[in-house]
């Protein structure tokens, strides 16, 4: 009976990883597709207000198998040794300089701000590259990467609190962390990331969500969006989505050809207020 029992579960367990593997291919797929002639160039973002001078440095914050993992730090000047700490995650192009930049724009908001690397040093110049370099992203691994970039900020940089924020490819790692640890992170910030639709799931999360979307966006549609706002309020997760018309998929990315200027602006100062009420009050 023992062995039958433990058949059925590794069969259950085997169905379960490629029922996942197919929808991570199939979301980096339809990425690939938003993404389609876009090039990781410097945009708009670049303009976003910074409310203070910072300095960032090169930092090795984790290990991951063996190989140290090396991020961005950045810090206000003339703060105090202990700032709430902000996990910041790359859009599917890597941790380039243009979220080194972002980095700066949230430590000038008065945080420690650590820009984590995911791809192990890789930087995509191509949609192809970033595909590529996203597909080979393994679940344990990243999450064990940002586990490390929490205890960094927490046990290195004395954050007495911790957010998540990332874009695109990034923005589904912030939701994934904040449901690693839905009792360490205090707040996290979704740029049309990959969503979880599943109440039961959303239940753990014990932070307040904010997330941004496009109604444009193909890859990350309206109709899940919402799905994921009614799944957020059956959990009693507290929670502001908005959605944005005339904005596609990356319209806030810090790289690439899909800026759009309003929709990004406005979002930017929607997460400075709700990145201030929650890991400064």
């Amino acid at each position: 009976m023992n062995t039958t029992l433990n058949i059925v579960w590794g069969c259950l367990i085997i169905l379960m990883t490629i029922g996942c593997g197919a929808e991570e291919k199939d979301y980096i797929d339809r990425m690939t597709q938003e993404h389609e002639g876009d090039k990781p160039v410097q945009n708009g973002a670049a303009d976003l207000n910074q409310a203070s001078s910072v300095s960032g440095q090169q930092v090795v914050y984790a290990e991951v198998n063996g190989q140290d993992i090396t991020g961005y730090l950045s810090k206000p000047d003339n703060a105090g040794d202990s700032n709430p700490g902000i996990i910041v995650i790359h859009e599917w192009w890597g941790l380039n300089d243009n979220i080194r930049m972002m980095a700066d724009k949230l430590a000038g908001e008065g945080y420690t701000a650590l820009a984590v690397d995911l791809y192990n040093g890789k930087v995509a110049e191509s949609p192809d590259s970033a595909g590529t370099y996203a597909r080979s992203v393994k679940e344990e691994e990243a999450l064990d990467n940002l586990t490390q970039a929490y205890q960094y900020l927490s046990n290195e940089q004395s954050a007495d609190k911790v957010g998540t924020i990332g874009w695109c490819f990034g923005g589904g790692w912030s939701l994934q962390t904040a449901l690693a640890h839905p009792e360490k992170i205090d707040a996290t910030v979704i740029y049309y990331g990959r969503l979880v639709t599943d109440s039961a799931e959303l239940e753990k999360l014990q932070m307040p969500i904010i997330g941004f979307f496009g109604a444009e966006d193909n890859g990350i549609p309206p109709e899940t969006v919402h799905e994921f706002e009614s799944a957020l309020n059956e959990a009693g997760v507290k929670n502001s989505i908005h959605i944005y018309d005339g904005a596609g998929h990356a319209f806030a990315n810090p790289s690439g050809t899909r800026y759009v200027k309003e929709a990004a602006e406005d979002a930017w100062q929607k997460t400075v207020v709700f990145l201030s009420d929650n890991l400064k009050q």
